[in-house]
């Protein structure tokens, strides 16, 4: 894993300064694509709803995937959001504020309700982006021809795969 923390000086753009940007990168050289996780300590453009001007706040952010943003929302991340939610809501994983359609999750002041949440979606998020990785560079294995098999949803008239 690669960590970035851009600071003053670094070339970076000063809104970018004092976060921390997570990347799958064996080489250790900063890949051509998003980050697969990111913390950000203050209020971004269009992005003030998390509230993380207050002092200390602070914010996770994950590329959970669609099988994660939908267990912890319940929908899709194309899906509208129902419901009035609370972007900073403290230690509660929620829907990226901006992000979200695109399958983010986000857990302001992460504290002992989702210490076990946010590992586990940090630790499949790396796993999505390591599987990414090794698609892009053609040292994934190949997967096998996935072919029908007789199971009891053959049986209800539908085609089961293994």
């Amino acid at each position: 894993m690669l960590t970035l923390r851009p600071q003053p000086g670094d070339g970076s753009p000063e809104i970018a300064w004092d976060d921390a940007f997570l990347y799958y990168a064996p080489d250790g050289v900063v890949p051509r694509t998003q980050p697969f996780a990111t913390v950000v300590t203050k209020d971004h453009p269009g992005d003030a709803g998390s509230r993380l001007d207050r002092p200390g706040a602070f914010r996770v952010n994950v590329a959970a995937g669609t099988d994660d943003f939908r267990r912890w929302t319940g929908r899709d991340p194309r899906e509208p959001a129902t419901g009035d939610l609370d972007p900073s809501t403290p230690d509660v994983v929620l829907p990226h504020p901006v992000h979200g359609h695109l399958g983010w999750l986000a857990v302001v002041d992460p504290g002992s309700r989702t210490d076990q949440a946010v590992r586990d979606l940090l630790r499949t998020a790396h796993s999505l982006a390591r599987a990414r990785y090794e698609r892009r560079s053609g040292s994934a294995p190949v997967p096998q021809a996935r072919r029908p098999v007789a199971g009891p949803a053959a049986r209800d008239g539908a085609l089961g795969w293994g």
